[in-house]
């Protein structure tokens, strides 16, 4: 399921921005992407994606920074005196002993310093601690997006399941299915290749005809699809995540349709199946969305 969220804080002269956004996959893929120096956050944040969602690919990202102001410029005073020392021996090797101005020193990596504050752990536990809270908000964020998509998605299925109910009652009244009809077609089919002066038996050709109705006869997968349909919209109907039954269910209904089509006896009935198998397809691309 697609969704986006969003979160910032501040804490203790830092400030962060999350951002985390989700598509669709078969199970849960966590992709981090979090600032040097973050590996304390990613157990609890990993643990916080965790409780809320079960499916789908979800990137997590962190920017964070420090407010400025509280730095501290300190002057490295050892690396000062070295570059001194080699101004001083190149200056005696060239012949030239006019000391390096101020500036130029000051210019020389390592001879002025930027020192960040140092927090202490108690300090750092309580910074952690306001980054994964805001975390949760834009985690919040994300699940009320992901929950707004499945009420639509909701709305598509109960309208494909509507559909694959209308195609089963279809060919539960097919006429097509009586032994009478069969024991026609029958007919119909002998005449055509034997040529239309022969005749039948009617006991015989009533006999092969109920034969033909055994082991054409889809009253099980129809009872089969009726019971998937009531599952189905349980689930719907019901709370928390429900995609993977939904999976396995949507598989089921594809194996009875199968089943169905190729017992089909009769061109009606062939078409009715077809039609299902098409509907189960987009059942099967929409399941994919859901928690």
């Amino acid at each position: 399921m697609t969704g986006f969220g969003r979160a910032e804080g501040a804490f203790g002269g830092h400030n962060w921005a999350w951002e985390v956004r989700s598509v669709n996959g078969r199970g849960l893929d966590l992709r981090l992407r979090l600032p040097p120096g973050s590996d304390a956050l990613e157990p609890r944040l990993r643990e916080a994606v965790a409780q809320r969602f079960s499916r789908g690919s979800i990137n997590v990202s962190l920017q964070s920074q420090r407010e400025t102001g509280g730095s501290e410029i300190r002057l490295n005073e050892a690396a000062l005196q070295q570059v001194l020392q080699a101004a001083k021996a190149i200056g005696k090797a060239t012949g030239n002993d006019t000391p390096p101005s101020a500036e130029a020193l000051l210019a020389v990596k390592g001879v002025i310093e930027i020192v960040e504050p140092m927090e202490d752990e108690a300090a750092q536990n309580a910074r952690r601690d306001a980054m994964i809270g805001s975390l949760e908000h834009a985690l919040d964020d994300l699940m009320a997006a992901r929950a707004a998509e499945g009420q639509r998605l909701a709305v598509v299925l109960t309208d494909q399941l509507a559909e694959v109910e209308r195609l089963v009652t279809l060919i539960a009244q097919s006429p097509s299915r009586t032994p009478e009809a069969i024991a026609a077609r029958l007919v119909e089919h002998v005449a055509r290749i034997t040529g239309a002066g022969t005749s039948l038996d009617p006991d015989r050709l009533h006999q092969e005809a109920i034969l033909i109705a055994t082991r054409a006869d889809v009253e099980e997968e129809l009872q089969r699809l009726k019971a998937h349909l009531a599952a189905a919209r349980e689930l719907i109907d019901s709370s928390g995540g429900v995609g993977r039954k939904l999976d396995f269910l949507v598989q089921e209904f594809n194996r009875e349709a199968n089943t169905l089509c190729s017992k089909a006896n009769a061109a009606d009935i062939s078409r009715a199946g077809l039609a299902m198998k098409a509907v189960i397809d987009q059942m099967r691309e929409q399941v994919q969305n859901i928690e």
